[in-house]
């Protein structure tokens, strides 16, 4: 529905594209990566998202913020991304979770966005010259909507926390190094009776490593190659005698520590329906994803092996190592909302865990595992 009480407001893109629509969020500027997400529900869950920190967001799916906004659980306490771009905007949403609109939690958050743009236009465009950078400013903005080329090198700085913290309680722990993690795989972890110790990325994490069963990468913003230093870190911690797992930026992260490349692709994976395969089994599952950056699997070192390939595209969705407990995947095993298929992976992870500890406990020596030996 077109609010004409609300100011107009410009999306402009650094290659001269201009789309016009109406102001449904803080009345402020903005610049950022413009990137699409395809998902049909799940605003709320994508907009806390802290792997959209430094983008601007285009939800493909016509209508948003019909079901408002509930009192929570969120992905992080606050909104993550720099604006945000749809065609449709519901400002009476009808739901009994909403305690607020969608267009009342972006001001509150100081995040602008606009309603009104053909969205299907602006997605084809993106896909065609591939991720661009942008600006949203109201009409009447006396400054320049581009200032300057947007950097996203800093978008790490700003997740991951200030303090290390505990939570849950369980015989096992598990470290989990924070580069932006989603509040669901901490959810997943604790449901699962496990005590996390969740350190930010630039802490001294390394301390906690002697009293750990296992460390957990999480996902994150920006090109894994501008974290050199945090992969050197992680590349030192693959000489430790710990189970590791990975997902999205984390197994960006682990694939440069063991020696792989990364580059960024065209337009990224952002959606709640990619298709994946398992390389060991031939299964097949439907995955969420956000990610714009992907590891070439043939730069893998011989001891590991691809683990996943996305189905669409042929991309790398996961690795493992051939004899020890360390493997990621690209795709969200937690994803909320989205598809469950593949939560088992936390299952599977806290299985090796859980074993290996046994195995050091009682002085055995951690064996391969058979569908290992056999690949």
């Amino acid at each position: 529905m077109l609010l004409r009480e609300n100011p107009r407001m410009r999306l402009v893109l650094q290659d001269g594209q201009q789309y016009v629509g109406h102001s449904f969020g803080a009345q402020k500027q903005c610049q950022g990566e413009v990137v699409f997400n395809t998902g049909m529900s799940g605003y709320v869950e994508t907009l806390t998202d802290p792997s959209y920190r430094g983008q601007i967001l285009v939800l493909t799916y016509p209508l948003q913020g019909n079901y408002g906004v509930p009192q929570g659980p969120y992905e992080a306490p606050n909104i993550q991304v720099q604006g945000l771009v749809v065609c449709h905007y519901s400002h009476n949403p009808s739901h009994h979770a909403s305690v607020k609109s969608l267009g009342d939690w972006l001001k509150a958050e100081g995040v602008p966005a606009i309603y009104g743009v053909d969205t299907r236009t602006l997605t084809r465009h993106l896909r065609a010259m591939g991720t661009i950078p942008g600006a949203l400013h109201l009409d009447d903005a006396s400054e320049s909507p581009i200032e300057r080329a947007f950097d996203t090198r800093g978008v790490l700085d700003s997740v991951g926390g200030q303090e290390v913290v505990r939570l849950g309680h369980g015989d096992t722990k598990i470290l989990l190094l924070d580069t932006g993690s989603k509040e669901n795989i901490v959810r997943c972890l604790l449901a699962r009776g496990v005590e996390v110790i969740r350190a930010p990325w630039h802490a001294p994490w390394e301390d906690y490593l002697n009293e750990v069963d296992g460390v957990f990468l999480t996902n994150g913003p920006g090109d894994p190659m501008d974290a050199a230093p945090l992969v050197e870190r992680v590349r030192a911690l693959l000489g430790r005698d710990l189970p590791i797992f990975g997902i999205c930026f984390g197994h960006q992260m682990l694939s440069l520590a063991a020696g792989a490349r990364t580059y960024k692709m065209k337009f990224g994976n952002r959606s709640v329906n990619q298709p994946v395969q398992d390389l060991l089994t031939g299964r097949c599952y439907i995955t969420s994803q956000n990610h714009g950056f992907v590891v070439q699997a043939e730069s893998l070192p011989r001891e590991w092996q691809p683990w996943f390939i996305n189905l669409n595209d042929q991309s790398n969705e996961g690795i493992r190592h051939l004899y020890r407990p360390i493997s990621s995947v690209q795709f969200h095993p937690e994803a909320s909302p989205g598809p469950n298929d593949t939560v088992f992976l936390f299952d599977d992870f806290l299985k090796v865990v859980r074993e290996f500890k046994h195995a050091k406990t009682h002085s055995i020596r951690p064996m391969r595992r058979q569908d290992e030996l056999n690949a």
